[in-house]
């Protein structure tokens, strides 16, 4: 049985590996081992860490990282934190393979822990592009220490591979998020009004809001900007709280004035995998600038508003409206979102991300691939052909 670590540091990537870890489970030739960071162990985004626990899964190591701010300072502190602390609990466990996803700065954390004690990596989600966060930078440099890859669609096992990873280190498996995503039991709108507090049977908008952490502006002029623009949508508003990002505290800070000022606007830091699935399949369109809105949403085929530069570059379905962070524009993409022609004409919509069969692919290739010295020992044979050809 192998021992595959598993680095989870926020409600968003959790909720993508959910169903690579039943799968997991469910197969005797693996047993996953859970790292827990980040956002999860922070009482200020909800503790997380109770949503794994009731899962049942193995919780290896609690590794805690994040500083009292979220100030560029505090974010490099908490990212030298994460490596000291999975140093650490990868030295007392030892892995035979840790998985990490996506772009955060605490998988940029433990994949670096990894390298010197030649634990291999394999790295979900690389090869996007989001220009307008400073995660691009740590997604690609995770692809340089990775030894397997599960990217999301074709184009982006291009990248990696025009990155110089090898052929068969790279598999096209599809976004791990949408599997089991349309067969799940969701609740209906009168059960989940219920359960959340939220009247989810009329129209509303789905709003998640993070920094653009390479945006020019800074984060209160961001958050000031959308949220003024959201505000004459006149719709009631179900909001998601936005991540542990630099400027996350006045986003957040923004978003609770927006909810003072507008009474039918509901302000919930998680609500879990199930939840937010069913208010994907309830609401009357999305707005902000999360992944989900780009990966997930097409298979509700739901409208979607994307503000701002966070995703720029992101491959995109036809239910995405993009708008600059500037009030005219967002009104406008609003309007045309929240239009019944243009919901009509999202039938039949195919998601680019695949069609919920990624953890099937990612599970048989950590049971069965060599996990010897081949693995470890990456050959980029385009720089080599380039030291012969001298």
């Amino acid at each position: 049985m192998r021992a595959i670590g598993v680095l989870t540091g926020a409600r968003a990537d959790y909720s993508i590996y959910r169903p690579i870890l039943a799968a997991m489970a469910a197969d005797p030739r693996l047993r996953p081992l859970l790292f827990v960071t980040g956002m999860h162990l922070s009482p200020e985004h909800g503790m997380t860490v109770s949503e794994i626990e009731a899962d049942g899964y193995a919780i290896a190591e609690r590794i805690e990282c994040l500083q009292g701010s979220d100030s560029p300072g505090a974010v490099a502190q908490a990212m030298g934190r994460a490596l000291s602390g999975m140093a650490r609990a990868l030295e007392r466990h030892r892995p035979d393979l840790l998985l990490v996803l996506g772009d955060r700065f605490e998988m940029f954390a433990g994949a670096s822990a990894a390298v010197p004690l030649s634990i291999p990596l394999a790295h979900v989600h690389g090869g996007e592009v989001t220009y307008g966060a400073m995660d691009e930078s740590f997604r690609h440099a995770i692809t340089k220490l990775s030894h397997l890859h599960f990217a999301s669609t074709a184009r982006y096992a291009e990248r990696i591979l025009q990155m110089g990873e090898e052929p068969w280190r790279i598999k096209a498996c599809g976004a791990p998020a949408l599997d089991g995503l349309l067969s799940m039991e969701l609740p209906g709108a009168d059960e989940l009004s219920a359960e959340i507090g939220f009247d989810c049977r009329r129209p509303f908008l789905l709003v998640t809001f993070h920094p653009a952490t390479r945006d020019p502006q800074d984060a209160a002029s961001q958050a000031d900007m959308f949220f003024s623009a959201l505000a004459q949508a006149r719709l009631p508003v179900l909001a998601t709280a936005p991540n542990a990002d630099p400027g996350g505290r006045a986003a957040r800070r923004a978003l609770e004035k927006f909810a003072t000022d507008n009474p039918d606007v509901m302000i919930i830091d998680h609500l879990g995998a199930r939840r937010y699935a069913a208010c994907m399949r309830c609401a009357a369109a999305m707005a902000g600038n999360s992944s989900s809105g780009i990966i997930e949403a097409a298979s509700f085929e739901l409208p979607v508003v994307n503000v701002g530069s966070r995703q720029e570059g992101r491959i995109r379905a036809a239910n995405v409206l993009d708008a600059p962070l500037e009030p005219t524009a967002m009104s406008s993409a609003l309007s045309r979102a929240l239009a019944p022609e243009f919901r009509a004409s999202l039938k039949g919509l195919v998601n680019p991300y695949g069609q919920g069969k990624a953890s099937a692919t990612i599970v048989e290739t950590l049971a069965t691939v060599d996990l010897g010295p081949g693995l470890l020992r990456k050959l980029f044979h385009d720089l080599h052909q380039g030291d012969h050809n001298q």
